[in-house]
């Protein structure tokens, strides 16, 4: 099984800005469709942002205008530039990856997930 790997998560306060990145170990970002969900504590996984084959993003509404999901071709990393965070954005961070080549927003449209990177914001 070929690894997904997230990072960047950490600890900051309302206002702030974290990037995450997400590596597909061993394959490159150019062929596939990449999402983000999150889990808070206590709640069930959200969706985030997607990003399809051919570069389409869509994002969920609460992190509209806040969130930028991207490809960097040159790191091979799919990244979420998170920025004017609140504390209701505190979750553990996953990125996923489904068979097909649209930015799927449903979580059972993915297969191979990543295990996680943790993101704190204080009020």
């Amino acid at each position: 099984q070929v690894p997904l790997i997230e990072s960047g998560g950490g600890v900051v306060q309302a206002g702030g800005s974290l990037r995450l990145s997400c590596v597909y170990s061993g394959r490159s970002w150019m062929n596939y469709a990449c999402g983000w969900f999150r889990q808070a504590p206590g709640k069930e996984r959200e969706f985030v942002a997607t990003i399809s084959w051919r570069g389409i993003t869509n994002d969920a509404e609460s992190v509209k205008g806040r969130f930028t999901i991207s490809k960097d071709m040159a790191k091979n990393t799919v990244d979420l530039q998170m920025d004017n965070l609140t504390p209701e954005d505190t979750a553990v961070y996953y990125c996923a990856v489904p068979r097909g080549t649209y930015a799927y927003i449903e979580a059972s449209d993915y297969d191979s997930w990543g295990q996680g990177t943790r993101v704190t914001v204080s009020a």
